[in-house]
Parts: C-alpha cells; sequence; structure tokens
C-alpha cells in the first residue's frame, strides 16, 4: 500500500488518491487500518482527477486542492455507531429539504405576495402604456442582473473548498461586474429605450440601473443560506426588502407618480436586501482567493452564458412585443404575464432552489443512484403545487375584469400563459438536476434552443395579436419538454416513469373536477364579471377547498409522505 511519512515520523496511508480497493474487516480491525464508515481502505491508486470525477471514486484528497474528505476513523480507536451513516444522512438531508422548501415557500409567499398586491394597485392606477414602460425596463434590468451573477452563486453551494472563501471571492468578482454594467447601461439607456421602441422609458431604466450593485451583493448572502439550505435566514432580508419596497411602490403610485413608483421602488428593494441580510448574520466581506477565482471562473465559463440565455429567454418577449405591437399592447401582455409568474417564482423556483444543493450533496458523496428518485419526488411536487395554482388561476382568469374592463384583453393571454407555467416550471425542476450533475453543456444547449424556438414563433405569431405572442411561449415550451425528458433519461437523470405518470394523473384529476365547478359558476349565474372583488373572494375559496379535498385524496401517499417528512424535520 503506498504511504508516506508525515512529520512526527509516522507512516500514514497516502490519502492523495482516490479510493479503488477495500480489505477484509479481520484485516482492518488487526492491522488497525482507516475505514471510510464500515469498509477499511487498504489500496490507493494513482488516477487522474478526471477518472476520478468521471467513475465518481470516493476522493480522499488531491494533490493540489483542498476537498471535503469523508469522515475517516481506525477500527478499535472507539465503539462503532450502530446508526447507518448512510441513511441517517440521507434522513437528514430530507428533513432539511422539506424545512428549507416550507421556509423558502413562506418566504415568497411574503415577498411575491407583495409583488400582486403591487400589481393590482398598478393595475388600477396606471394606464396600459405606463404598466408597459415599467416592464420594459423592468425586464432589461432583468437581464443585467443575471449577466453580473453569470451563474457563480450555484458554485458556492457546490463547490468543495472552503466556502466562505468562495463567498468573499465570488461578491468582488459579483460587485466589480455589475458597477461596470450600471455605468455602460445608465450611459446607453436613451439608446436602449429607443432601441425597444419605448424612448419614454430611459429615465425608468436609468433608476432602476442603480440596483445593480446592491442585488450583487444580496445575491451572495443568499447563496451561503442555500448552500447550508438554512432559508429560515432569509425571511429578513428577502422578504423584508419586498415588503418594504411594495409599501413604497404603492405610496408612490397613490401619490400619482405613475411608472416611477415601480422603479424607485425596485431600487429601494435592492438597497435594503444586503443591509437586511447583513442583519441577519451573514456577513461576507469581499476579497480575492485566486484558487476560489479559478473554481468560479471556470463555473462561469460553462454556466454562466447559459444563466444569460435562460434570463433573455425570460424577458424577451417584452421588448419585441413593444417593438411590433406598441407599449399599450405590452401593458395588456404584461397584467397577465405578472399573474401567472406568481406560480412558477413561488413554487417552481422555490423547489428547485431547494432542490439543487439536494441534488449537488448527494453528487459530492457519490450517492448519483438515488438522484433519479429524489427527482421524481421534487417533479411531483412541482406539478400537484405549481400546477395546481395554475389550475385556479385559468378556472378564475375572467376576474382580471375586476380591475377595469379595459384588461378584459388580458384575460385569454392569461389563459394561454397557465398552459406555458406548467411546462416552464417542469423544465424549471429538470434543468437543476442537470446543472448539479454537471452536465452544463446540456443545460446551454437546451435553453438556446428554447430561446431560438421563442423569438421564432415570437416574430411569426405576435403580428396577428397579443393573445399569439402567449401561443408562441407555448409551442416553444412544448417542444422543449420531450426532449429534456429524453437527454434526461439516457444520462440516468430522470424521474421514474411511474412517478411521473402519477404526478400528472395527480394534476388532472383535481383539475378536471375545478373546471367543472367553474363551469357550474357560470351556468348558475354566479359570475364574477365586473361585479366586484367579493364574487372573486367567493369563486375563489370554493375552487381552492376543492382543489384541497380533491387533490389530497387523489395523491394520498405523497401527501402522507411528505407530512412523515416534515415531522421528521422537528
Amino acid at each position: 500500500m503506498n504511504a508516506h511519512v508525515d512529520r512526527t515520523g509516522t507512516r500514514t496511508p497516502d490519502r492523495r488518491f482516490p479510493v479503488s480497493g477495500w480489505s477484509d474487516p479481520a484485516d482492518a480491525v488487526t492491522e488497525r487500518l482507516p475505514v471510510i464508515g464500515s469498509r477499511p481502505v487498504t489500496r490507493f491508486e494513482r488516477v487522474s482527477p478526471y477518472e476520478a470525477i468521471t467513475q465518481r471514486l470516493p476522493v480522499i484528497a488531491f494533490d493540489d486542492a483542498t476537498v471535503r474528505l469523508p469522515v475517516i476513523k481506525r477500527v478499535g480507536d472507539g465503539p462503532e455507531d450502530s446508526t447507518d451513516p448512510d441513511a441517517a444522512a440521507g434522513a437528514d438531508l430530507g428533513a432539511k429539504a422539506t424545512t428549507g422548501a416550507l421556509w423558502l415557500g413562506l418566504i415568497n409567499l411574503a415577498s411575491k405576495g407583495s409583488q400582486i398586491v403591487v400589481t393590482v394597485v398598478l393595475a388600477s392606477l396606471l394606464t396600459e402604456g405606463e404598466l408597459g414602460l415599467v416592464s420594459v425596463a423592468a425586464s432589461l434590468i432583468t437581464v443585467a442582473q443575471v449577466i453580473q451573477m453569470m451563474g457563480v452563486y450555484d458554485v458556492i453551494a457546490r463547490t468543495a473548498r472552503d466556502p466562505h472563501a468562495m463567498a468573499r471571492t465570488v461578491a468582488a468578482l459579483s460587485v466589480g461586474v455589475s458597477l461596470a454594467i450600471a455605468v455602460v447601461v445608465i450611459a446607453a439607456a436613451p439608446l436602449l429605450a429607443s432601441a425597444l421602441g419605448a424612448p419614454d422609458a430611459a429615465p425608468l431604466i436609468v433608476i432602476t440601473a442603480f440596483s445593480l450593485p446592491f442585488s450583487a451583493f444580496g445575491g451572495v448572502q443568499m447563496a451561503m443560506m442555500h448552500r447550508t439550505l438554512d432559508f429560515r435566514r432569509r425571511m429578513l432580508p428577502d422578504a423584508g426588502s419586498a415588503l418594504i419596497g411594495a409599501t413604497v411602490t404603492v405610496v408612490l403610485a397613490a401619490l400619482g407618480n405613475g411608472a416611477y413608483s415601480l422603479a424607485v421602488g425596485m431600487l429601494c428593494t435592492a438597497v435594503l436586501q444586503p443591509i437586511l441580510g447583513t442583519v441577519a448574520g451573514v456577513r461576507v466581506a469581499p476579497g480575492w482567493d485566486r484558487g476560489a477565482a479559478g473554481e468560479a471562473l471556470r463555473w462561469i465559463r460553462v454556466v454562466g452564458p447559459a444563466a444569460v440565455v435562460s434570463t433573455i429567454l425570460i424577458n424577451v418577449d417584452y421588448p419585441l412585443i413593444a417593438r411590433l405591437l406598441g407599449p399599450d399592447d405590452v401593458g395588456v401582455y404584461s397584467l397577465a404575464y405578472r399573474v401567472a409568474w406568481v406560480p412558477y417564482i413561488m413554487i417552481a423556483v422555490v423547489l428547485g432552489a431547494v432542490a439543487f444543493p439536494v441534488y449537488s450533496s448527494l453528487f459530492r458523496a457519490g450517492d448519483g443512484a438515488a438522484v433519479p428518485a429524489v427527482v421524481g419526488r421534487f417533479t411531483y411536487a412541482t406539478l400537484l403545487a405549481a400546477g395546481g395554482l395554475y389550475v385556479l388561476i385559468a378556472c378564475m382568469a375572467h376576474g382580471l375584469v375586476v380591475l377595469g374592463m379595459r384588461w378584459e384583453e388580458s384575460v385569454p393571454v392569461l389563459l394561454a400563459l397557465c398552459v406555458y407555467g406548467v411546462s416552464i416550471s417542469l423544465l424549471c425542476c429538470w434543468y437543476e438536476v442537470i446543472r448539479a450533475a454537471g452536465r452544463t453543456g446540456l443545460y446551454l444547449i437546451f435553453e438556446t434552443v428554447h430561446l431560438v424556438l421563442l423569438v421564432s414563433m415570437l416574430f411569426a405569431f405576435t403580428g396577428f395579436g397579443v393573445v399569439y405572442a402567449a401561443v408562441a411561449q407555448i409551442v416553444a415550451a412544448a417542444v422543449l419538454l420531450p426532449a429534456v425528458l429524453v437527454v434526461m433519461a439516457r444520462e440516468s437523470l430522470a424521474p421514474p416513469w411511474r412517478t411521473l405518470g402519477r404526478a400528472v394523473l395527480g394534476l388532472a384529476v383535481p383539475g378536471v373536477v375545478c373546471a367543472a365547478v367553474a363551469t357550474a359558476f357560470r351556468w348558475a349565474g354566479i359570475n364574477t364579471g365586473p361585479a366586484g372583488w367579493l364574487g372573486v373572494i367567493i369563486e375563489g375559496l370554493v375552487l381552492a377547498a376543492t382543489f384541497a379535498v380533491v387533490g389530497y385524496l387523489a395523491n394520498r401517499a405523497v401527501c402522507q409522505e411528505f407530512l412523515q417528512s416534515r415531522k421528521g424535520a422537528r
């Protein structure tokens, strides 16, 4: 066996190479060999890091990089723990994931719920054109935010280095890039606004551009919380800043400041996020570590372009509709999109944020065989929760007219975008495991193909009306879904087919019942129409109760499993 002499003169096993052999337990006891779990290490081979990664060998250490080591103890040094460490670790990870999802869901309920209030207020006080202008500015800044991030926050969750050193380095990178982007965007705001067909949006672009450095630093703090699944701490910086920003927006809108109200509210939210993150105890001082910077830049090289493409994919519709139809139609589309965006951002993104560190933990532990089953659980949860909310929104789409009959054109747009929302929620769920598995090239290919398809469809369909822009979204996503699933199956990452079938059926059954109840409301003449909020609230409560009861009966086993995991989290 390879060995080396340490500073005390003791010969110890060479711990620089991947483990490729195991000894008989009797030999381990007599020779007092180091063990991992219950299996003693006896033989080490010199293999390349590439082989170690591709074959997923349990690595002890590398020559030139620090990695997280498995717990190594000598046989006979103490009593053995009778608990299966793998089972205990799996149970702990599941409990953390459940608790994390609940906390992140609560946080998003507060933060995104405040955005719903803002949407309702703005729809009541702003014209279609004003809402369209601020939507164009917000979409541009969202793309800039992702360019400044370039996917580097994920590396904090994945890295085997000291996460604090990585966070300091990522903070320096992201804030530096964001400052440069902010200067460019502010200087070019008039040209950008004119190019997007909305010249009046230039001052709004300038205001929102000032938010970029703050959102960059706040994102690093969030990444540190995600690594440890400590989502409880996000309540103050995430929900707190969003609630204050929403309050500022509503007050300014009520005072007659029009589209500027949302731009100023967005800036307040961004500034407060890192301040409240520091108050919550997540302190990150920008610094520099050469090794961490190299790892982050290698991650950026493959994941960054995909992150940028993904964000352009989400925001390209606004400027294209503005260019082809005008700001008023952007306003009609924007209201429907903001409503349809709620289930995706509150549920699919939440579950994805929890899933990525869970998948990463399994891959780091060499337990890739367990990943498909976990993907199946997240897929089931995404379909039932996000899909269920989309069912309720579709059944109540006509309720938009309570904001004013001028928004009646948004109703068919919302119906189409609900179908699109279910599709991208599934894609969000599946992309997380592809990225966690290190298959970032596939992720980039899928997002690029999606973007090309969507832009082509938007140019082909949008000229017929704003509803057809939503149809273009459906077609592009529908083409990607089966392709992604087939590739996942080939990579041994796909959810079990039986689980996927049960999930689809588990959504379809309560969905059909809710559609029947909504139809009964129409036939009975209980139509919310422009009558007011009371009808919307009554119908919403009835439909929500119907989906909850029927959904539980159709998915009883999954619901009971969730409750058991929740008890384990306690």
